[in-house]
């Protein structure tokens, strides 16, 4: 996410290295390769130059602290005006009504019917009663897409595939949620491949019949300054809440979406990154400028396990750690935890420094796969106590999974490694104390 903007904004604050204060010329060559960045990678210009005459102005009024450099101090300033750019504080849906109705727009291909299935998920995770209505009446596979969503995430979605009017598919969706006991109905809206009069009718007709609590407009946000121009097009007709930012796992023309909220003058609500219905963020606009700048998201990683992971399946995995019972079975599920966190680069960049060391790695979410196939190469017997595998049986379960030894071997010494760790941890005493204990060796 942001991968090259990052880059490029890092190589700028090398200007200020080694230097010992803050002057007008070191400020303005380092403003000036900012405010490149920021257009390269596809922030509206005229954004770009107030935000970098904010940053330069700011730099210049501040005495530089003998603990802080120079460079440290115009990162602080770039997170900050990053943020107001962005917003400054996060905004909250508003989820009043019974139901309370979201109506999701936006055009075709943006992602609006994908959006709404991880809307509907996140929502179920509070523990929401939630309805996904079908409202795509054009496109013919919308209906069955948003069916299949609803069925993957164990949520119920009204539909009426012989029914041409979106307005009073809406309406029964409606009196069949106050009758089913749903307190939220989610609106999927059809999308045209580009704005056209009738799909601005229909949506506005939507709107005035339905008077949501939360309209969302949902934008592609590699589509560039046309997400912002759209973003903007779509507002002064529909007059939406806030803006919903989907596939930001890529990074080619991405910076665009920074420009939203200046723009339009609306909030920026939800990110989504890739297809798995977990993989969607409230916006936080402090957190998005720390990632941008290299300095990671902590609380967005820590919230986004705390969404995925199931509380008694660690209190088992807790047990069986602490009586050093761990074994691949226990790693397995505690793969496909993971798994369902989102994408894994876009994961592991949320780590303080690892989006920079990350710079042109790949990584696939199908990396996991040979570890998974090695482990279920293994017999039930040799999952559950994993000292059984011997060299012959090695060399069955590489044949197995369709892997080299060498693969299979460093699978055993990580995962045996780990299980040494654990029972050290152990030893020490576990949680606090067991942590107390490792920093004496420090």
């Amino acid at each position: 996410m942001f991968d090259n903007l990052s880059y490029k904004l890092d190589k700028a604050f090398q200007n200020l290295k080694g230097q010992g204060s803050i002057t007008e010329i070191n400020v303005a060559s380092t403003v000036k390769e900012i405010r490149r960045a920021l257009v390269d990678a596809d922030v509206n210009y005229k954004v770009a130059k107030e935000v970098t005459d904010k940053i330069k102005t700011e730099a210049l009024g501040r005495d530089v602290l003998t603990t802080v450099s120079p460079g440290q101090l115009l990162i602080k300033i770039t997170s900050d005006e990053l943020t107001e750019l962005m917003g400054g504080t996060k905004v909250d849906m508003n989820l009043k009504g019974d139901p309370a109705i979201v109506l999701i727009s936006g055009l075709q291909g943006s992602g609006k019917t994908t959006f709404s299935g991880k809307l509907a998920s996140y929502l179920k995770r509070q523990g929401k009663q939630v309805l996904l209505t079908a409202c795509d009446i054009y496109r013919p596979a919308a209906i069955n897409q948003l069916q299949v969503l609803g069925e993957q995430i164990g949520v119920p979605v009204y539909a009426e595939e012989n029914n041409k009017n979106a307005v009073e598919i809406a309406n029964n969706a409606i009196k069949f949620a106050k009758s089913n006991g749903k307190s939220i109905v989610i609106v999927d809206t059809a999308g045209r491949l580009a704005i056209d009069e009738e799909m601005m009718n229909e949506i506005t007709a939507l709107k005035k019949a339905l008077k949501p609590a939360e309209t969302l407009f949902v934008v592609d946000s590699m589509t560039g300054q046309d997400a912002v121009n759209t973003a903007k097009t779509f507002n002064e007709r529909l007059d939406y809440d806030g803006v919903v930012l989907t596939k930001l796992d890529g990074d080619t023309r991405g910076g665009a979406a920074l420009s939203v909220r200046t723009v339009v003058e609306k909030p920026i609500k939800f990110i989504s990154t890739g297809e798995k219905m977990e993989a969607i963020d409230v916006f936080h606009p402090e957190r998005m400028a720390q990632r941008i700048l290299g300095m990671g998201d902590v609380v967005s990683l820590v919230e986004r396990a705390q969404q995925s992971f199931d509380e008694d399946e660690a209190k088992r995995i807790s047990k069986k750690i602490r009586k050093n019972q761990f074994d691949f079975e226990d790693f397995l599920s505690q793969l496909e935890q993971i798994k369902k966190m989102g994408n894994i680069k876009d994961l592991i960049g949320m780590i303080p420094g690892m989006g920079k060391a990350l710079k042109g790695i790949d990584i696939d979410d199908d990396s996991f796969k040979p570890i998974e196939a090695i482990i279920l190469s293994m017999t039930k017997e040799e999952r559950g106590n994993p000292d059984l595998i011997n060299g012959t049986r090695r060399k069955r379960i590489a044949e197995g999974s369709g892997t080299s030894i060498q693969q299979v071997n460093n699978l055993m010494k990580q995962f045996n490694d780990m299980r040494k760790l654990m029972k050290t941890m152990n030893k020490m005493g576990g949680g606090k104390k067991g942590l107390a204990n490792l920093n004496m060796f420090k």
